[in-house]
């Protein structure tokens, strides 16, 4: 055992997030031997570093394969071998048995004092853990290797002498019943957890309410370190949050989006935890065995027919919050970060954007210029270019001019019109007719102009896509479709003008301020058709619908997996007195049908960050086959 108090019965506990190396395990170990020493030299004497932190919790596939194990096992006893009196958990895969674990290995006084494999795995959403691990359940109780061994299983209690702990992965602390909630009552004071969540909107605070209640509820200290900074960004983004919570309050708090990660370091009041545990009458009345739960049949029927909800149902379900700053602000600095980090991860300072002078290239634009004052980059290295053609407007090209100009970004203009027309003459097509090949070969041209100019100047495209267009199709593939990188692929239409009025009123000037609001004014429209005296022929809600409805429908098709009858109902109490039940009908017809009909322009997307509940990427939140068949949704009458 060993021991270590900071005095008069409190001990000093640290949680810290480090910039992550993907797959660069030697660069990860120094990460986290200079941290160490600078905890060390602070008093600390628990510190517990994220989830996977040997290796990155974004690695994938490459988990499995042997030189990355390998490689991460040795440094893991290198780590240790450096530890004295302070006790540190750093998070590695472990193959034991012919099966892959998620571990926390408890480092100390030069040994391995523990190995914990992580018990509930993620598989839903953006996690699918399962694909690699397996549950810490089938741990074998002991781990051996050519010099050494160590315990090697979930529930381990490790004794300092003067106090306690325990270790939870992540995921643990999110089911019904924490591990932690046994390893209090069976004695440990302090629970650690290594994790890598995703960075959401609105799910901070619900994390912080979680260990608040969880610290609470189990009168103990908890230290949560998550992943930060280096990690993928193909689809998420990982915020490094730190905290220590002790009985129900935040002790400490470390910066989130710190590309150097941060730490939050407290003295937890053990004697105060023991008696507050004491106090509570009813702490250790469970016991450490339970009788099996009875089920008890209470039969109820349904109601005869449907009855109005007594809840309020959100007409706009993306923006629950309305515009809240707080919310807001989180939205845009997951999209920044994200951009931040692939730029950093692939040292590019170049980034390439078409602006139209609508809204979600405007949000993209705004994006990309924080994105570059937060790296410290010129606002130059943000070549935004205009690219009018037969169906551009006035008011849109002035708007995108005087946007470039305002952000001080290398503004250019490529007219696509005499390229568009050759290309008509290539391929013979009438340019007199107005139909789906007259409209794509615009978009098709601007990507290509996007891609190559990009590689001129060696840079990347960010896309400009929002989500709303993504889940109807309402795209060119392989034209305004594909990017590099899109900042815009989880924001909903609904929440782009939101998006852009508090980026333009939180962090810029007048100028920018003034030409966002005529923008957030102008019809959306995708200006593929001539325009009469420079007005727009086209107006998208004309074609679509209202993306109100069509949000709406989103939201609830995949956050609860609602049927077209459900989605009927809930527009209908959503909307009482804005749209009639012809026109809801309609629109989610529409929406059903396209739906189904564009899940192979989605399967195809490029990478991006999600920043809420609902994602559409294929490569976690919405695994759909290309040929789906969308009849049981569609034949709802």
């Amino acid at each position: 055992m060993w021991g270590g108090f900071v005095g008069c019965d409190f001990v000093r506990v640290a949680a810290a997030s480090l910039p992550v190396h993907l797959g660069d395990v030697a660069r990860n170990k120094a990460e986290i031997l200079s941290r160490m020493a600078e905890l060390d030299a602070q008093g600390v004497r628990l510190a517990v570093f994220p989830e996977l932190c040997l290796t990155g919790y974004t690695v994938g596939d490459l988990l499995a394969h042997e030189p990355l194990q390998r490689a991460a096992f040795a440094a893991m006893l290198e780590v240790a071998a450096a530890t004295g009196d302070m006790a540190v958990v750093v998070g590695l895969p472990m193959l034991a048995e012919g099966r892959l674990f998620n571990c926390a290995a408890v480092l100390q006084g030069g040994q391995v004092r523990g190995v914990v494999p992580k018990v509930y795995l993620p598989n839903g959403n953006e996690f699918y853990e399962t694909r690699w691990f397996v549950s810490g359940t089938q741990a074998s109780g002991t781990l051996a290797w050519p010099d050494g061994a160590c315990p090697f299983a979930p529930h381990l209690l490790f004794d300092t002498g003067a106090y306690c702990f325990a270790v939870e992965i992540c995921e643990d602390v999110w089911v019904p019943i924490p591990p932690s909630s046994r390893y209090a009552m069976e004695g440990a004071q302090i629970i650690v957890n290594p994790s890598a969540s995703d960075a959401l909107v609105s799910k901070h605070a619900y994390r912080r309410d979680m260990l608040k209640q969880q610290s609470g509820r189990l009168y103990a200290a908890y230290a949560y370190a998550g992943a930060g900074f280096g990690e993928s960004t193909s689809d998420l983004v990982f915020c490094g949050y730190t905290g220590i919570y002790e009985n129900g309050r935040a002790l400490r708090e470390g910066a989130r989006f710190a590309m150097g990660g941060d730490s939050a370091v407290a003295d937890v009041d053990l004697q105060r935890l023991r008696y507050q545990r004491q106090r509570n009458g009813s702490f250790f009345q469970q016991g450490r065995t339970q009788p099996p739960m009875v089920r008890v049949s209470v039969p109820q029927r349904e109601a005869d027919a449907p009855v109005p909800l007594l809840r309020r149902i959100e007409p706009l379900p993306f923006v629950p919050f309305g515009e809240g700053e707080d919310n807001l602000e989180e939205i845009v600095r997951i999209q920044c970060t994200a951009l931040a980090t692939r730029l950093h991860a692939i040292g590019c300072k170049q980034a390439v954007i078409g602006i139209s002078g609508g809204l979600d290239s405007t949000l993209a634009l705004l994006v990309g210029v924080r994105a570059f004052d937060m790296l410290g980059l010129p606002r130059g290295g943000v070549h935004a270019i205009t690219m009018p053609g037969m169906g551009t407007g006035k008011r849109t090209k002035a708007n995108a001019d005087k946007l470039m100009a305002a952000l001080g970004v290398t503004a250019i203009t490529i007219d696509i019109e005499a390229a568009v027309k050759q290309h008509f003459a290539d391929i013979g097509h009438d340019e007199n007719v107005h139909d789906v090949t007259y409209e794509n070969s615009q978009a098709r041209e601007r990507t290509q102009i996007l891609m190559d100019y990009a590689n001129k100047v060696n840079g990347i495209v960010l896309g400009t896509g929002d989500m709303s267009e993504g889940a109807l199709g309402f795209s060119t593939y392989n034209g305004d479709h594909m990017s590099m990188y899109n900042v815009n692929c989880s924001v909903p239409k609904t929440l782009v003008k939101s998006l852009v009025r508090y980026l333009s009123g939180h962090d810029f000037e007048g100028a920018v301020r003034d030409v966002c609001m005529d923008i957030i004014d102008t019809p959306i429209s995708p200006e593929l058709l001539p325009v009469a005296e420079g007005e727009l022929a086209q107006r998208t809600e004309d074609i679509l619908g209202d993306y109100a409805l069509h949000d709406f429908f989103l939201y609830h098709l995949l956050d609860s997996g609602s049927s077209p009858e459900r989605l009927k109902r809930l527009a209908m109490q959503a909307f009482e007195g804005v749209y009639d039940e012809a026109k809801i009908n309609a629109q989610l017809d529409t929406f059903l049908s396209r739906f189904f009909a564009q899940q192979f322009k989605r399967n195809c997307v490029p990478d991006g960050p999600k920043v809420g509940s609902i994602s559409l990427s294929p490569r976690g939140d919405l695994r759909m086959p290309s040929d789906m068949s969308g009849a049981l949704w569609k034949n709802r009458r």
